[in-house]
């Protein structure tokens, strides 16, 4: 049976993590796939390191009673090094055949994995890309410039890489293993999105596809950690690894 590795990178996500958690393990697959959930703990300076280990002991007593059916890993990094670093150290750790990006918030859907999946298991992808502006999909209102600075970028980043995609920034993106660990990644933070995108678009004949998805964003004041540095680096990344780096 293939694995699906879901990373699951978190700072500072206390509030949510557990129940987060809980949806991924229980988000249905259509496809007969094995789940390995990897959370990497980023250093988190809040509860998330005790609430993730009382999380990991319940469930390796479940898994020894024989009712769970999927994989669970636990990293923890003593200092905060970013969601980019993270995700480096989640590949690292993950052994499945397919990999997606979780945030340990509650933006996004786990139950929506399994519409990213479908695309790779049925032969047309080799990697997919979730995409919040693709219609479709309930979508909470925020605030305008945040979306119009996401778009914007995603359009310097097509019209500089050749490729159309519609949510650069967008967590959920789902990999063939081998695409995703043949990649040399080397942003710690948020520019892993650019970073990867622009890449991936170098890639010849990859078969990239884009599904709708949910989105249920928070603002900063909720928890959310991007900031207008951020938004600065991502666009430097665009044009850093389109035109100066591999």
């Amino acid at each position: 049976m293939p694995t699906l590795s879901i990373l699951v990178p978190a700072y500072n996500e206390a509030r949510t993590i557990a129940f987060l958690l809980d949806k991924v393990m229980e988000a249905p697959l259509s496809f007969s796939v094995q789940k390995e959930i990897i959370v990497i703990n980023d250093g988190s300076t809040d509860n998330t390191k005790a609430v993730v280990d009382e999380y990991a002991t319940t469930f390796a007593q479940r898994a020894d009673a024989g009712t769970l059916n999927l994989k669970l890993i636990v990293h923890h990094k003593t200092v905060n090094e970013g969601k980019g670093a993270a995700i480096h150290t989640g590949i690292g750790l993950s052994t499945g055949d397919y990999l997606i990006v979780q945030d340990g918030d509650l933006e996004l859907d786990p139950r929506e994995i399994d519409s990213l999946l479908k695309p790779i298991m049925e032969g047309f992808a080799d990697v997919v890309l979730g995409s919040r502006f693709a219609g479709g999909k309930v979508h909470k209102v925020m605030n305008s410039w945040h979306t119009r600075g996401n778009k914007l970028m995603t359009q310097a980043s097509n019209l500089l890489s050749g490729i159309s995609v519609t949510d650069m920034h967008c967590c959920y993106k789902l990999f063939k293993s081998d695409i995703l660990k043949g990649i040399t990644l080397k942003e710690k933070r948020f520019g892993f999105d650019p970073e990867v995108t622009v890449k991936l678009s170098k890639i010849p004949n990859v078969r990239i596809y884009e599904v709708p998805i949910s989105y249920y964003g928070r603002t900063r004041a909720e928890g959310k950690k991007v900031g207008w540095k951020d938004a600065v680096r991502a666009m430097w990344c665009v044009v850093k690894y389109n035109f100066f780096s591999r």
